[in-house]
């Protein structure tokens, strides 16, 4: 047991190793933090293949920037507040909108919406069950706006203005967390873009989703982590499990200031 241990350590070791001194394959010694809302954040000894966008190609996707979410109104504010205003998430996705648009980058939008056909599912998943339960996202219809205005399926006012400007493409809604069951992907292809910039709410639920499914389709995808956050429950906490995929699985992971500064100088 004793040389099986040895074996590991060893192992671990030679990796690391190699990861410190390989830098073309592994950014660790050029970029040792990533960003994280408690600050910079030490960086994990796997590759950072990161992305360099191009114009045309990149487009920036937005899921659920409703007020359920965002508004201290909302129904889910009361376990997913904190982790907003820690974040900073409300201004900095308002950030994202208005940098890609004065960057002329195509701006997508996943919302959540529930119709009263929704509520007749015989089965969900654990937050899947609950949305339903505290009438998150809730519409009266698929052909109607009655009472959606200013409601929690409704996006904060601040950001009207980017989402109605008539550019922004709206995807018909998502029903669980992922784009598999919206059009989302459809509109991305038929825009011919290959590059993602995802943010939006809830990180380890819709925007988690989204960036698995976006890899898995073949998109080079670009998570900005202080534009998202997420549910902190005792012992839960919703945004730490979702950085840790962020950071394991996309191509890069990057901060509100960063993704605007980058988008300013794209060419």
């Amino acid at each position: 047991m004793k040389f099986i241990n040895h074996l590991i350590i060893a192992s671990l070791t030679a990796i690391t190793v190699g990861l410190t001194v390989t830098p073309s394959l592994f950014a660790q010694s050029a970029k040792p933090t990533v960003s994280h809302y408690a600050g910079p954040r030490g960086d994990a000894p796997v590759p950072r293949p990161g992305m360099i966008p191009k114009k045309g190609r990149v487009a920036v996707v937005v899921t659920d920037p409703q007020n359920d979410f965002l508004s201290p109104k909302g129904v889910a504010w009361g376990v997913v507040g904190q982790s907003v205003q820690e974040n900073k998430t409300v201004e900095n996705i308002e950030s994202l909108f208005k940098a890609a648009k004065a960057a002329g980058v195509p701006v997508f939008v996943s919302p959540h919406y529930y119709y009263p056909h929704d509520h007749q599912w015989k089965f969900g998943g654990a937050l899947e069950v609950l949305m339903h339960n505290i009438g998150m996202f809730d519409r009266k219809g698929t052909l109607t706006q009655e009472s959606f205005t200013g409601s929690g399926a409704d996006w904060l006012d601040r950001y009207k203005p980017y989402i109605e400007d008539g550019r922004t493409v709206v995807t018909s809604p998502h029903k669980v967390f992922g784009p598999e069951s919206n059009d989302l992907i459809l509109q991305l292809r038929k825009a011919d873009i290959s590059q993602v910039i995802l943010a939006g709410m809830s990180a380890n639920l819709c925007t988690e989703s989204h960036m698995r499914e976006l890899l898995e389709q073949g998109f080079e995808v670009v998570v900005v982590t202080d534009a998202t956050a997420a549910a902190k429950l005792p012992g839960f906490d919703g945004y730490e499990a979702a950085f840790v995929n962020f950071r394991l699985i996309a191509s890069d992971v990057w901060s509100t200031a960063q993704t605007v500064k980058t988008l300013a100088n794209l060419k």
